[in-house]
């Protein structure tokens, strides 16, 4: 009955869909891009991915793919980003970029907003206080007015 009324409550893909908590948890086999796609409301996301090795993340998403491996569009925002000089791997076909310090996740970013501007947009969420953090890298406009 509980769980009933829970998944009633809160049904996929909400973060707070037994069938989500239950994955976080390893205790289903959630769709891993319906998984993915469910990240983005989850305001505790990145305690699913800093801090792990990359076996771990590997284990918990699938595959993990180089820049080369993901869209040109996703390519090009990690290459004119802030972090285009780190070591970096994309959680499947999806939006989140994972970067690394050696075998340890540093930060998730969801790569969002390339547009015109070709940079990453990245949000973040403080694992203290729960609070989100975006940063918007802006480059300096080289056209000519």
């Amino acid at each position: 009955m509980f769980f009933g009324g829970w998944a009633l409550t809160y049904p996929s893909p909400d973060p707070k869909s037994i069938k989500y908590v239950l994955w976080k948890a390893d205790l289903y086999k959630l769709n891993l891009d319906e998984a993915t796609g469910t990240m983005v409301g989850d305001r505790h996301r990145d305690k699913l991915v800093v801090g792990k090795t990359k076996a771990q993340l590997r284990d918990k998403f699938g595959s993990l793919l180089s820049p080369a491996g993901v869209s040109a569009y996703l390519r090009g925002c990690y290459q004119n980003s802030s972090w285009k000089d780190r070591e970096v791997l994309f959680i499947r076909q999806s939006p989140w970029m994972v970067v690394f310090d050696g075998d340890k996740a540093t930060n998730l970013v969801l790569v969002k907003g390339c547009g015109e501007q070709n940079s990453a947009t990245a949000e973040t969420v403080d694992l203290s206080n729960g609070k989100l953090h975006l940063q918007v890298p802006i480059r300096a406009s080289t056209k000519k007015h």
